[in-house]
């Protein structure tokens, strides 16, 4: 295979924002207040606990209440995370194409491993990745190089013959810094005020759908 295409996997593979914006909500049902609406949760659902329970409960690491909530939102997220999350329309075919273009592809997360296999495991995503590295695969997650260094080197690739799709800023930053071709996932967990442009990314796309357009100029032309 000559090239690897890795991926982030909440809001770029996976629509996984349903559950954990109803992980967050618990938080505010066990406290008696009323849900919120999903809109207001899913642009930070690829910040995880962190920017859910900001936007949820108004809490922030360091508070007094803010580990007990995180630990509990975590249990709650584990118990549902697969009752409603699906990849984005189109990735299943995306990948199957990949695959039948003599490709690779892999997934590069900052989910921690036991909060991603189990979704990547009911999406059916397992038999075919070639790579699968979590936040808490290497010693460091995103923004910083080395998840994608490593899923580079588990998969048997130069990082020149990679490209990464994500749909956050540490996405792309996190591939620049490994030396790879970053595609801005638009249509993933971004806020609407946010200048996705400010991130520099090589393309950006506004549908999964027209993925397969941005990661084929990408690839390397030159003999593996």
């Amino acid at each position: 295979m000559s090239a690897l295409i890795l991926f982030d996997f909440d809001g770029t593979l996976a629509d996984t924002a349903p559950d954990l914006a109803a992980a967050a909500n618990r938080q505010r049902t066990r406290r008696g207040l009323q849900a919120l609406p999903y809109e207001l949760l899913r642009p930070v659902a690829s910040q995880g606990a962190r920017g859910l329970l900001r936007v949820a409960l108004d809490l922030k690491p360091g508070d007094a209440d803010y580990e007990a909530t995180r630990l509990q939102f975590i249990a709650d997220y584990a118990e549902g995370s697969t009752q409603q999350s699906q990849l984005f329309p189109g990735i299943a075919d995306l990948l199957k194409h990949i695959r039948a273009q003599g490709l690779a592809w892999g997934i590069v997360t900052n989910k921690v491993t036991h909060l991603t296999l189990p979704i990547v495991e009911h999406l059916g995503l397992m038999r075919d990745t070639a790579v699968l590295v979590c936040g808490d695969t290497t010693a460091h997650a995103k923004p910083h190089p080395l998840p994608l260094l490593f899923a580079a080197e588990q998969a048997g690739f130069p990082t020149h013959r990679c490209v990464y799709v994500g749909d956050d800023l540490r996405d792309i930053q996190s591939a620049h810094a490994a030396g790879m071709p970053a595609i801005a996932a638009a249509y993933g967990y971004v806020d609407a005020d946010e200048d996705i442009a400010a991130w520099q990314a090589e393309a950006r796309v506004d549908s999964p759908l027209a993925l397969w357009d941005a990661i084929r100029p990408l690839l390397p032309r030159d003999p593996a």
